[in-house]
C-alpha cells in the first residue's frame, strides 16, 4: 500500500509541474529582449529626430537659425514666427489650412464610407463576379497612385473641373487599399449568424449595415480613414497638376512655394515654422483616434 501510495504523490508531483496556468507566456530571455529594445529605440530616434529638428528651429530668430546649435534651443522665438506665418502674404496660410482640412475630412470620410460599404458588400454577400471585382481591387493597389495624376488632368481639363476643389476631391473619394481592408475585416470579424438573426427579426439590409456592420468594423475604418487622411495631407503632385489659384491650394503645395520664393522675401523660418504647423493635426487626428485599434467589438455583438 505505501508503494501505491508513493506512485500516487510522485505522478501527482510531476502533474502539477507539468501543468502551467492558462494564461502565462513564456519568457522571453534576456538578450533577445535587449536587441529588440535597441532596435526599436534605433527606429524610435530615426523618426524622432527630424520633429525636433523642425521644432528647434521653429523656435529660432532668422538670424539665430544658421549660426546657432540646429539641434537645441537657441531664445525663443516661436510666438513670433507662428504670427509671421498667419501674417504673410495677407494670411494666405490660413486659407491653405482651410482648404486642406476641405480636402482631407471631406475626401477621407467619403472615402472611408464607400468602402466600408464595398468592403462589406464584397465581405459578406455572395454573387456573381465578386472574386473578379475583389482581384481588381487588389491589382489597383499594387498600382503607384502617382501613374493616374496626369490621366485624371487630362479627363478633368475636358470636364472643367481643372482648379476647382472638385479636382482635388473626387480623386480622394476612392481608396482600393480602403476597400480591400474592408472586406477582410468584415469578412473575419462579422459573423453570418449575426447577419441572419438581424433578417429574422425583420431588419433591412441598409439596416443591418449601419447598425450593425459599421460599429462592428469600426477598427478597421478607422485606420483606412487615418490612412486616407495622411495620404491627401501629404498629397502634392495632384493638387499642383490641378490647381492654378493660390486660395485653392492646400499646405503641401502652399510651403514648397514658399520655399522657392526665398529670394523674394520670405523668410525660411517662416516655411518651417509653417511646417511644424502643418504636422500638428496631423498628431491630434493619431492622438483622438488611436484608442479604436484596441477596441473589440464583435464580442459585443455576438452577445
Amino acid at each position: 500500500m505505501s508503494t501505491v501510495t508513493t506512485q500516487t504523490i510522485v505522478q501527482s508531483g510531476s502533474n502539477k509541474r507539468a501543468r502551467r496556468p492558462l494564461g502565462r507566456t513564456r519568457r522571453i530571455p534576456m538578450g533577445p529582449r535587449v536587441s529588440a529594445f535597441i532596435v526599436m529605440g534605433i527606429f524610435g530616434l530615426y523618426s524622432l529626430i527630424p520633429m525636433w529638428w523642425l521644432l528647434v528651429s521653429s523656435t529660432k530668430s532668422p538670424e539665430n537659425l544658421f549660426t546657432t546649435n540646429p539641434m537645441w534651443f537657441s531664445g525663443f522665438d516661436l510666438w513670433g514666427n507662428i504670427s509671421d506665418v498667419f501674417a504673410q502674404q495677407n494670411g494666405i496660410y490660413a486659407v491653405w489650412t482651410g482648404n486642406t482640412i476641405i480636402y482631407c475630412i471631406g475626401g477621407a470620410l467619403v472615402s472611408t464610407l464607400l468602402s466600408a460599404m464595398a468592403g462589406f458588400a464584397l465581405g459578406k454577400y455572395e454573387f456573381r463576379g465578386r472574386k473578379l471585382i475583389a482581384n481588381i481591387i487588389l491589382a489597383a493597389v499594387l498600382v503607384p497612385a502617382v501613374l493616374f495624376a496626369l490621366p485624371l488632368y487630362l479627363m478633368f481639363s475636358e470636364i472643367g473641373l481643372v482648379n476647382t476643389y472638385f479636382a482635388v476631391l473626387l480623386p480622394a473619394l476612392v481608396s482600393p487599399f480602403g476597400v480591400y481592408l474592408a472586406r477582410i475585416y468584415a469578412a473575419q470579424a462579422i459573423p453570418d449568424e449575426l447577419l441572419e438573426a438581424a433578417r429574422l427579426d425583420g431588419a433591412g439590409e441598409f439596416r443591418i449595415f449601419f447598425r450593425l456592420g459599421l460599429p462592428i468594423m469600426m477598427p478597421a475604418l478607422v485606420t483606412v480613414f487615418l490612412y486616407q487622411f495622411v495620404a491627401i495631407w501629404s498629397n502634392y503632385l495632384l493638387p499642383v497638376l490641378m490647381l492654378n489659384s493660390d486660395t485653392l491650394q492646400p499646405l503641401s503645395v502652399g510651403l514648397v512655394n514658399w520655399r522657392e520664393r526665398l529670394t523674394e522675401g520670405i523668410p525660411y523660418n517662416i516655411t518651417i515654422t509653417g511646417s511644424l504647423l502643418a504636422v500638428v493635426p496631423l498628431l491630434i487626428a493619431f492622438g483622438i483616434l488611436q484608442r479604436y485599434w484596441r477596441s473589440d467589438l464583435t464580442a459585443g455583438g455576438v452577445k
